[in-house]
């Protein structure tokens, strides 16, 4: 017999199988049937919180598939599990993808098929998914129209890749024990990542005990992949705490929401972080002194025993927006002399 978490995975296998072969009507039907009508549905900025699946489709998938009409959704990460507060959780993560004809949130369109990771929750009951927590990485899409308007990645900008494993789309029945470990393992690396640099140098953080040295750390755009230890603390770490120095100390204003499934662990908040950007700033933006939230929506796989590959979405653009910095009006200042119609689709086919 599966287990409540196998069971949940299945509930949302239909949505994910409409939104592959994505049309309107399948899509609607397909989130109508797995959604509660209250559902919360707390979408990266600049969505907002949205209400029900009626909200969720057209103020999200509608105008998306308007500007990628052969859209379709893939996914490399399906994991289920409890959190530390007894709630139930799928969490996916993958790419949608299509050909960019129309414009969307003002980025111009290519006339090239584009890549568009995500990272999206659901907390599920009695089969019915009543919150979403999802982060679409936006600034990716903007790099591939050439329409970025914000400071270059320090990490490497790429095509991320799924697990090295493609396994997953972890299959039931939960091993609890495995997946519990997992959650111990990542939870255990925080608390010590933590620990710097308000307690020691970097050594304090004991990296090489959980992190394997062939690690992959897959960060959002805007910040980019770093590899190894060395990678991580070059493009992302170092520059992260010298103009936040003082992350980890609100511990009492965020909410974690951790669960494991066979050797993958994830966790997901809204927000789950918040710290004071100040020092040097951060992504080129000056040190405004002000404290923003963030909300980190990750997957971790682990390789004998230590975490090899770390998928993280952030949701930067609402961080921009805190620190007072409208991205969108930027993207169409940068971009006003380029031309926003649609192109005919299929593109070129005579």
């Amino acid at each position: 017999m599966n287990d409540v978490h196998t069971s949940n995975k299945a509930a949302i296998a239909p949505l994910r199988a409409a939104m592959y072969n994505f049309e309107d009507a399948g899509v609607r039907a397909a989130l109508d049937a797995v959604m509660s009508p209250t559902a919360t549905v707390h979408m990266c900025h600049p969505f907002g919180d949205l209400t029900g699946a009626r909200e969720l489709y057209d103020g999200c998938y509608r105008p998306l598939l308007a500007s990628l009409p052969d859209l379709e959704r893939r996914d490399y990460i399906v994991i289920a599990g409890p959190d530390e507060f007894g709630a139930d959780w799928v969490g996916c993560g993958g790419f949608y993808t299509g050909v960019f004809v129309a414009p969307w949130l003002d980025i111009p369109p290519t006339g090239h098929q584009v890549h568009m990771r995500f990272h999206e929750f659901y907390r599920v009951e009695a089969g019915k998914v009543v919150e979403i927590q999802a982060l679409w990485d936006i600034p990716e899409v903007m790099m591939q129209a050439n329409a970025w308007p914000m400071a270059p990645s320090l990490g490497r900008e790429w095509n991320i890749p799924g697990p090295a494993t493609q396994d997953g789309i972890v299959s039931g029945p939960r091993d609890e024990e495995t997946s519990n470990a997992s959650q111990k393992h990542i939870i255990t690396m925080l608390d010590h990542m933590k620990k710097h640099p308000s307690q020691g140098g970097p050594e304090v953080m004991e990296m090489e005990r959980f992190w394997h040295p062939r690690m992959n750390w897959y960060g959002p755009s805007g910040i980019g992949t770093g590899r190894g230890i060395a990678g991580f603390r070059n493009w992302h770490q170092i520059p992260f705490l010298n103009g936040m120095p003082d992350r980890g100390k609100f511990l009492d204003e965020i909410t974690y929401h951790f669960f494991g499934d066979g050797t993958y662990a994830a966790v997901t908040g809204w927000p789950d972080m918040v710290q004071t950007v100040t020092h040097d700033g951060w992504m080129g933006i000056a040190p405004a002194g002000r404290k923003v939230t963030m909300r980190s929506l990750d997957f971790w796989r682990l390789e004998d025993g230590k975490i090899r590959e770390n998928w993280v979405m952030v949701d930067l653009l609402d961080v921009y927006r805190q620190l007072g910095v409208d991205v969108f009006h930027r993207l169409r200042e940068f971009n006003k002399a380029r031309v926003q119609g649609s192109i005919p689709f299929p593109v070129g086919a005579r």
